[in-house]
């Protein structure tokens, strides 16, 4: 198996044609299909954590992308991950963690508070992440909904300013096209 070669950070701009061609390839795979229009869409507009084999295979990626989280009624800029995904032939070699861990590095320079949806909490609470237990909450103009199918995928990576929230709070993210979380 070849060894890693390189970790690189990109905005989705720097990324080029390429390099996405082979990202939603990765992703396309990692997620054995289940990777939609919308989730891709959401994995823009942000910083990608590439990480490539000696051989110049791209083996693991990850996104950040800036998001207006509220906890209880407090704004926090937030950096959300997104399209977190490794090549089947990688997973379990540390490839996934070692993106991860490049992204929890990257989001206090940009952000005030790290948050995902996953259902594979010890993946990431392992790298820090911790599982909201609050109730979760999407603002679509002026109303506020309730993601209750959403309550056990949040999880947060807290830092700086976000280092004291409480975890047990509302959580509200911004509605959008797709999961909302």
């Amino acid at each position: 198996m070849n060894a890693v070669s390189d970790v690189c950070v990109f905005t989705t701009a720097e990324l080029g044609l390429e390099r996405l061609a082979a990202v939603r390839c990765l992703l396309e795979v990692a997620f054995e299909g289940d990777f939609s229009d919308e989730d891709w869409d959401h994995a823009l507009g942000g910083w990608h954590v590439l990480v490539t084999a000696d051989d110049g295979a791209l083996v693991a990626h990850t996104a950040v992308v800036p998001r207006r989280l509220y906890v209880a009624d407090r704004r926090f800029r937030s950096g959300y991950v997104e399209a977190v995904g490794t090549a089947p032939s990688r997973q379990g070699t540390g490839v996934g963690s070692l993106a991860m861990q490049t992204i929890s590095e990257l989001l206090p320079r940009h952000f005030e508070l790290g948050a995902l949806a996953t259902g594979r909490w010890s993946f990431y609470e392992r790298l820090g992440w911790e599982r909201w237990r609050g109730p979760t909450f999407a603002r679509d103009g002026d109303e506020v909904l309730r993601t209750a199918e959403d309550d056990d995928a949040v999880m947060v990576l807290r830092f700086g300013p976000s280092a004291d929230i409480d975890l047990t709070a509302a959580l509200t993210c911004e509605a959008r096209q797709g999961d909302d979380w």
